[in-house]
């Protein structure tokens, strides 16, 4: 290179260094008036200063930015210890600049003279500097301070014999129990990297013109005798041959589409089948039509039962096959109710809940839970949560309340207790409570077990008290007996958007593991008020401690000083920081910890499988005004649950949005998801693993294992594996439940966000999973079913 070329870029880079300074200082001058760490400012000054001295053509540019580096590196230990993650962006801009500045054009005209002399020190102290950063990133990649290292204590039970375990996936959870476990054990830690595609299935249902921006696919088929029933986000049902993935028939319920629609989506669908002998609620003998019968929730809100075999709406099923489930609402706006989620089935009543519009009034229709007869679709009981009587019926001068709390992901059954389990979230609106009731309150974000036979409620237990920051119960609970000194406990597990898991006697409710009301902050926005105290259960996922400016993250230096100025500038004192109008910190966020995958039971080891993330949220609440007005004024829902909510009839509207940085990144450094195994018998984690990629996210398809956000659950099967989709990243993936090793994994045509499941079929056992991407997760969209099955 001549020297004049090797000039320009000297000059060219002392350019850039100042930029580069200029914005720290400035941004770091502004971070320490919100009294942030004033790092970012005093490296501002010094890469100025290396600029000049560049300019100048002066070595003594080479000491100082090494003297740089090297405070950097100290001060970035100091903050957030050997954590690879987050020490990467603290020094990603930093050390490949310093290897530049050492390049022969640079160092040319820095250098006395061109046999270099006493001009090589700067050269070798900055050398030596860099070297020291990068041993200390690879002591930090070497181990990953957020992972538990542990083995699952076997319990010394053999898994059922092949002619005993169960061949079918006949409910959402696998059973009504919602353990997500199959005693298949074809597939074991030895052999599960031989697994290959059998089939795949195109359902060949994409998101068009009229639909809403949350378009997903989350569905978890059935699999009974030899069908496999599966949904599309319209609805539309399939059952196809659980050997080949051949179509057998499906049935579009002919769903109307809007675009104002907060979801377009399908979980999947119930079944039941017709005991010999059964009578209907009413003890008369149960009807000859549909043996096999597939009940589908729909987004318009209507529920079908269909003939399993051929796919025909059952006729003597409410009017023809269905029934509204608008019915005994006085609010019947289509969307504003809306069957996500399929039914809890028992032998003679449907247990239905349904998911409500977010946040656009609390004129919204009921959340009431309903019971109906599995047979003709008769209303045999209703819980109103926020009525005062909670059962009462509608009728000519009732309708049940307006925007109660409602239910929108499957309850869990114990047939044997005669109870229901129902996950409840808060009365409408979410993000401000001033106008809620008592009764409102009451079973606000809990947990209700009702009779399945009347509907009157047998326990409650409350999640979280007056619930303002969306943090519902999310996912159905999980049942298991747990095995003490003192035989088998009766227990349900609850996962909450807190990160807490409830572990209760599934009898009365009470806590197994204890939960202690613990003090939080307070000052509620004007016209609302909060609880001082939120439970807090032993076991949890939940930070122990407040989030600091130092957990602050980015791609870069830059991107991370402008979280931490970000992050001083929102209110935040830590979990159940209420919503203001300066915008609130929002974390756990309002995806919660746990979402709608639950976790995953292995009642025969004793263990669960969970697997929690991290991204915190911003809730900001907007006072009324010309752009927020008081009435809808003709305007339309806005079809998704972040951005500007509009709340009608309250004093404020919420604008709710992941914490991201200028360049899109989650703030708080990762992982942002993991997968963990929790001993039933101790409730302690034993281990814990960060799991996906930024493969798919990045402009840049490198694979780097950060831990990435998930939307769906796991699966564990009595072979010792956990199946888990729903990362970021488009992949299945299997591990080992003893320690969580990862055995193997497969790439996937679209985003995962779904849960697996697992069944046999002619012998073979068959692994599940349904792709097609989420739209407000922003995964690939795809209609694909796909069966694997071990290779030859």
């Amino acid at each position: 290179m001549s020297p004049a070329w090797g000039r320009r870029l000297s000059v060219a880079t002392a350019v850039l260094i100042a930029v580069f300074g200029l914005y720290l200082l400035i941004g770091g001058a502004w971070l320490i008036l919100l009294r942030g760490s004033p790092y970012y400012a005093i490296a501002g000054v010094t890469l100025l200063a290396v600029a000049a001295l560049l300019w100048r053509r002066r070595a003594a540019a080479l000491w100082l930015y090494a003297a740089l580096v090297l405070a950097t590196m100290a001060w970035a230990v100091w903050e957030v210890g050997f954590d690879f993650w987050a020490l990467a962006p603290r020094g990603d801009v930093l050390v490949p600049l310093g290897v530049w500045l050492m390049l022969p054009f640079i160092t040319r005209g820095l250098l006395p003279s061109a046999s270099g002399g006493a001009g090589r020190g700067p050269m070798l102290v900055l050398g030596g500097v860099l070297v020291l950063a990068v041993v200390v990133v690879g002591v930090a990649l070497a181990h990953d301070r957020h992972a538990i290292q542990g083995t699952v204590r076997p319990m010394g039970l053999e898994p059922p014999a092949p002619d005993q375990a169960v061949a079918d996936w006949p409910a959402y959870g696998g059973s009504g129990r919602g353990d997500r476990y199959s005693d298949l054990a074809q597939i074991t830690p030895g052999n599960v990297g031989r697994l290959k595609l059998a089939w795949q299935f195109r359902t060949g249902d994409l998101p068009g013109p009229n639909d809403p921006g949350e378009i997903t696919t989350e569905v978890t088929p059935l699999k009974v005798g030899d069908l496999l029933y599966t949904c599309s986000p319209h609805q539309i049902v399939f059952a196809l041959d659980a050997a080949t993935g051949a179509l057998r028939w499906k049935f579009d319920p002919q769903v109307q589409r809007n675009p104002g629609f907060q979801h377009m989506t399908c979980r999947g669908v119930a079944f039941h089948r017709t005991r010999p002998e059964a009578t209907t609620a009413d003890g008369a003998p149960a009807p000859a039509e549909c043996p096999t019968r597939i009940y589908l929730p729909t987004d318009d809100g209507r529920l079908f039962a269909l003939n399993g075999e051929t796919g025909k709406p059952c006729d003597g099923f409410g009017d023809h096959g269905q029934i509204d489930l608008k019915r005994g609402s006085a609010v019947k706006q289509v969307g504003f109710y809306q069957g996500t989620s399929p039914p809890a089935v028992t032998d003679r009543v449907l247990v239905m809940g349904g998911a409500v519009i977010d946040n656009y009034s609390g004129k919204v229709p009921s959340g009431v839970i309903r019971g109906f007869d599995v047979y003709s679709g008769r209303l045999l009981w209703a819980f109103d949560a926020g009525n005062p009587d909670p059962n009462e019926m509608p009728s000519a001068t009732h309708h049940f309340t307006a925007g109660s709390p409602n239910s929108w992901i499957v309850s869990a059954v114990d047939e044997g207790l005669g109870l229901v389990y129902v996950p409840l979230g808060s009365a409408s609106p979410d993000i401000w409570g001033g106008n809620r009731t008592p009764a409102q309150e009451r079973y606000d974000s809990a947990l209700v077990a009702l009779d399945i036979a009347t509907g009157k409620l047998r326990w409650s237990y409350q999640n979280v008290h007056h619930d303002v920051w969306d943090m519902d119960v999310p996912a159905q609970p999980s049942l298991v007996d747990v095995a003490t000194p003192a035989g088998p406990v009766p227990a349900i597990y609850v996962p909450a958007k807190t990160g807490n898991i409830f572990v209760l006697d599934r009898r009365d409710g009470h806590p197994i593991v204890p939960a202690p009301e613990v003090p939080v902050p307070q000052g509620a926005a004007p016209g609302d008020r909060l609880s001082p105290t939120q439970p807090a259960s032993q076991l949890s996922f939940r930070p122990r401690d407040k989030l600091t400016g130092a957990q602050m993250w980015g791609g870069t230096m830059f991107d991370q000083l402008a979280c931490r100025i970000l992050f001083k500038r929102l209110r935040y004192d830590g979990p159940f920081t209420p919503p203001s109008v300066q915008g609130t910190l929002v974390f756990p966020g309002d995806l919660g910890m746990f979402e709608w995958g639950g976790i995953a039971i292995d009642p025969r080891r004793q263990v669960a499988i969970a697997n929690p993330m991290s991204i915190p949220f911003v809730s900001r609440l907007v006072p009324r005004g010309k752009d927020n007005p008081a009435a809808p004024n003709g305007q339309h829902p806005p079809g998704t649950e972040l951005g500007v909510q509009p709340m009608y009839g309250t004093p404020f509207g919420a604008n709710l949005g992941v914490f991201l940085s200028p360049l899109g990144i989650p703030c708080l450094q990762p992982p942002w998801g993991e997968l963990a195994a929790i001993d039933l018998r101790t409730n302690a984690v034993v281990w814990r693993h960060r799991v996906g990629t930024i493969r798919d996210m990045a402009p840049v398809p490198v694979p780097l294992k950060l831990g990435m956000p998930m939307l769906g659950g796991p699966l564990v099967t009595a072979g010792g594996v956990v199946f888990l989709t729903s990362t970021m990243d488009y992949a299945i993936r299997a591990f080992d439940v003893t320690d969580g090793r990862l055995l193997w994994q497969d790439r996937l045509p679209a985003g995962g966000q779904s849960t697996p499941m697992s069944y046999e079929q002619g012998g073979r056992q068959y692994i599940v999973t349904v792709d097609g991407g989420h739209g407000s997760f922003g995964t690939k969209i795809g209609d694909y079913v796909r069966a694997y099955t071990l290779g030859d």
